[in-house]
């Protein structure tokens, strides 16, 4: 697996009603530093759902934005998911919550997978776009920083699993359209490096 493309975002316009957006990411032709929030230079307009140290990084497999490409009937560029690292020979259904991903000094953590949100559904423009995207089981994940660094296109990226419970983002993803109704989960949530929100969903629920 290696690194197609880096990316970053600037503020743009979007018919959401959030006004603008850090959505549209373009390849970055340079070395570019992840620091504990993310990339050296990106933008996040969104902060109460997006960004954040639990959410610094988002990746997207290359087999699926092929496969979204087919699917949609469209060209469907590296960037085009708003993701900050497009990464070859990756399926993201494969990630497991408390995997590690090792790029040179870089160590991401794959807390979360995507929710889709109005600026996705503007952005592809149907009726049905969230409910395509939950279906799809193809989110890409958000990764935490462990360890900060450079990083660029073309470095070997090394898939290090975690050793405990295996909740795969997908499975997450399923989880939270079930309002995290099943405790079952929750309990191996809590046993896994998640997102600090789903920790706080989970000790909720056994309270």
């Amino acid at each position: 697996m290696k690194v197609i493309s880096v990316l970053r975002g600037k503020p743009e316009p979007t018919p959401a009603k959030s006004g603008l957006t850090g959505h549209f990411k373009k390849p970055v032709p340079r070395a570019v530093r992840i620091e504990r929030l993310g990339l050296s230079g990106d933008t996040i307009c969104d902060t109460k759902h997006h960004g954040g140290v639990d959410q610094a990084v988002y990746i997207f497999g290359d087999l699926d934005r092929v496969w979204w490409a087919e699917r949609l009937g469209r060209d469907v560029p590296a960037g085009f998911f708003g993701e900050n690292l497009l990464l070859s020979d990756l399926a993201s259904a494969t990630l497991c919550l408390g995997d590690v991903l090792a790029i040179g000094d870089v160590r991401l953590q794959i807390t979360a997978p995507r929710i889709p949100c109005a600026t996705y559904a503007a952005h592809i423009g149907t009726k049905h776009a969230l409910k395509d995207f939950f279906a799809a089981g193809r989110p890409g994940a958000y990764a935490r920083v462990l360890s900060e660094g450079i990083i660029e296109a073309r470095m070997t990226v090394d898939h290090m699993l975690f050793d405990g419970p295996r909740i795969t983002v997908v499975e997450n993803m399923q989880a939270y359209q079930d309002k995290f109704r099943d405790h079952e989960f929750l309990r191996r949530a809590l046993e896994v490096p998640a997102h600090h929100k789903l920790h706080e969903i989970a000790r909720a629920a056994f309270e």
